[in-house]
């Protein structure tokens, strides 16, 4: 048995003093006044005085790289920085070697996570121009979605046949997430600045090829099909103002339509590309201060529902060269809930709409059984953070198999003190605790 003393809860739209305590793996009791004196001598304390005690983050958008591109990461790599960083549950994406495009690719794929994930886990199954009766038979309590490119890809993942996207929007019935950038737009832009700088495109203009109206109009195009058919979309890392018209502003049990922010977009503007250069290189791309800004605005009116990672590590020697040939995408998954934290501390989001945006709504929104929310009964997955502890982002402190961060350097106002997984304490004291212990998620639908 575990008892938490003495917390600030932050759960539901509320923040309160009190304990908690864990029988098992469930949170068994949480209490607003006296704790029963028959606990203490039964139970391992956690002493919460001063601390804020949240949901385990869920991030719906990660990639861990296996199987097939291990140097970059891998499962037991990255899930490990997850817990470090607070985040117990995440769903991982199909663009692997082989890619997740089948049925069997995905049994494989938990199997392996079995007895390799520190934290949580779920895998997408991805949607090809080639695999719609994979998709439809695709039916799983375990399975969180349809992985849909409609933006370029790697492999054979764009689905840039019109008839089959219909077809998934109209027959598939599943949570459909949409990676939205239009692949005509982009070639333009493409051919437009390679006419002035040839195959060497400096990376500050890697925002004004895969532009805003790339990203407008193919999630204009997913929104319009989820409309006619009745889908179950979430567009994934929307990344400009623009987009935010298209989302109704409205609670998240009202929509059929969700979208994600990731917090690449919350947190760095196109001014940062001289400072970071491909470090900061991501697709759906970094984009103006303005843009920025009115994403930060969508969360607070609910235009937007999820504050995610698209965490995706590559080599720094993968993320060398311009704007065409280095890698897209970043490692952030550790330092994902600090981040926000600190825009907590700017007084640019409250806590409790962090908690609302990075626990409860994933929960919601997939519906993850029984985790994402602080209440008796309910899975023990469980986040202390210190709010006035600063940590500084080191090449000494990354837990990323890559090594590295496009926040080394950085000072964040909070810590994470102490993750519970299913129950047990994972990370304590700036250190994974125990071995491998994740489990597969369950989705009620």
């Amino acid at each position: 048995m575990l008892l938490i003393r003495n917390a600030t809860i932050i759960n539901e739209g509320k923040s309160f003093r009190g304990s908690l305590v864990v029988k098992n793996d469930k949170i068994d009791t949480i209490y607003t006044g006296v704790v029963p004196e028959e606990i203490y001598g039964r139970a391992q304390i956690i002493e919460a005085d001063n601390l804020y005690l949240i949901p385990g983050v869920i991030d719906d958008q990660v990639h861990f790289r296996e199987p097939g591109l291990s140097h970059k990461g891998t499962i037991q790599s990255e899930s490990r920085a997850a817990i470090a960083g607070g985040v117990t549950s995440y769903m991982e994406m199909p663009n692997t070697n082989p890619q997740t495009i089948t049925i069997d690719a995905w049994n494989r794929k938990n199997e392996f996570a079995h007895d390799k994930s520190y934290a949580n886990y779920a895998f997408y199954l991805g949607a090809t121009n080639d695999n719609l009766a994979e998709l439809k038979r695709a039916n799983s309590k375990h399975l969180c979605g349809i992985k849909v490119f409609m933006g370029s890809s790697t492999g054979s993942m764009l689905v840039d046949d019109k008839k089959i996207l219909q077809a998934i929007f109209a027959e598939v019935d599943m949570l459909i997430a949409t990676h939205c950038e239009k692949e005509g737009v982009i070639r333009d832009n493409i051919e437009k600045y390679s006419k002035k700088f040839g195959k060497d495109i400096p990376v500050k203009y890697h925002s004004h090829i895969r532009s805003a109206e790339a990203c407008y109009q193919s999630s204009g195009e997913a929104i319009e099909l989820a409309d006619r058919y009745g889908s179950r979309l979430h567009v994934l890392h929307l990344s400009t103002a623009k987009e935010m018209q298209l989302f109704d502003e409205k609670p998240l049990s009202e929509k059929k339509i969700t979208g994600e922010v990731c917090v690449h977009h919350l947190w760095f503007t196109d001014a940062d590309y001289d400072r970071l250069g491909t470090r900061i290189k991501w697709n759906p791309a970094v984009k103006t201060k303005n843009d920025r800004f009115e994403l930060r605005q969508a969360l607070i009116n609910n235009r937007l529902d999820v504050i995610a990672t698209d965490h995706a590590p590559h080599t720094l020697a993968e993320k060398e060269d311009g704007a065409l040939s280095a890698a897209s995408g970043g490692p952030l998954v550790q330092h994902s809930l600090q981040m926000m934290m600190q825009l907590v501390s700017e007084n640019v989001i409250s806590k409790e709409l962090l908690v609302e945006k990075m626990c409860h709504a994933p929960a919601i929104l997939f519906g993850v059984k029984n985790r994402g929310f602080i209440r008796e009964g309910y899975f023990a997955d469980l986040v202390l953070v210190n709010p006035n502890n600063p940590y500084t982002v080191t090449t000494e402190n990354i837990l990323y198999k890559c090594g590295w961060s496009p926040l080394e350097g950085e000072s964040l106002s909070s810590t994470v003190h102490t993750t519970i997984l299913n129950g047990r304490v994972v990370y304590q004291g700036g250190k994974v605790v125990g071995e491998p212990s994740g489990q597969m998620l369950e989705f009620v639908r």
